[in-house]
């Protein structure tokens, strides 16, 4: 049965994409059957990805407003290894469309319900802002990663995510938790960047990732080229960032090894080499 992880935050430009996209591809490294949901108009993990939002015949949008199943609307992202529910423009008009239907939250939830068993990992990523789109996202996930860069706002931005959390919480989603917080962009010189990691350290304690995604130029490139950073440049630091995270939510979560002998350190020190 997968687990279904919201990758949110209301503010923008903190890393939801970039991560979401370089998540999967980790993950699917390991052996793990993956999917990504795009949840955001703008569709840029589904280009992030190689997938050309402008040619799609059948979106998310189609999931959530038409009634068509994800097993016939999911395409193959080219060379990464995982498999992608596409976003384009056309989803800007789901939250109106939706507005007068009934159990509209819940929506993506009973789309997803009839492939749970298909996967290991779900990720869904969610457009910057709280609308009905995000809260379908928080309604049908076990749990939400929340990237932030360590600056002075996003504590504040933090703050009213974390009670838009506890409210879906508790009117819609008694089972969400918070999987973990990721410091994005980060960049250990900067004194701020220290005090805003003990302040996160201090309320959130556990739930902040140990691992880290340093600022790095062939981070930000890869989408460009419709790659995650894993297939565009193996070696570089945000890559290693990402497959430090992977491993570090594989070993959070308790797994063993389903897929062979290799357990996941190994399978990622592989990847690493």
């Amino acid at each position: 049965m997968a687990k279904v992880y919201a990758v949110t935050n209301q503010k923008g430009g903190v890393g939801k994409t970039t991560t979401s996209v370089n998540l999967a591809a980790s993950l699917a490294a390991t052996k793990r059957k993956i999917l990504l949901i795009d949840l955001d108009p703008q569709g840029n993990a589904t280009m992030g990805c190689g997938i050309d939002k402008a040619s799609l015949e059948y979106s998310v949008y189609d999931v959530l407003v038409a009634g068509r199943s994800v097993a016939d609307t999911v395409v193959v992202a080219p060379e990464c290894g995982f498999m992608v529910l596409p976003a384009n423009q056309d989803l800007t008009a789901a939250e109106v469309e939706l507005l007068n239907e009934i159990g509209r939250e819940f929506r993506l939830r009973e789309a997803l319900a009839p492939i749970l068993g298909d996967y290991d990992y779900i990720l869904i990523d969610c457009p910057p802002s709280l609308n009905m789109l995000t809260i379908n996202a928080l309604a049908g996930s076990g749990a939400v990663i929340i990237p932030m860069q360590c600056e002075y706002y996003a504590l504040e931005g933090l703050s009213a995510l974390i009670n838009t959390i506890n409210r879906v919480k508790q009117l819609i989603n008694p089972k969400l938790e918070i999987e973990g917080i990721l410091r994005t962009m980060f960049d250990g010189r900067n004194s701020l960047t220290n005090q805003v990691t003990d302040e996160l350290r201090r309320h959130f304690g556990e739930k902040l990732y140990s691992t880290v995604i340093p600022r790095n130029v062939r981070l930000a490139e890869a989408p460009s080229h419709g790659l995650p950073i894993l297939f565009y440049d193996k070696q570089s630091k945000g890559s290693l960032a990402y497959l430090a995270l992977a491993g570090e939510m594989l070993r959070r979560a308790g797994k063993t090894d389903s897929h062979g002998d290799v357990k996941e350190d190994e399978q990622l020190g592989q990847i690493h080499g």
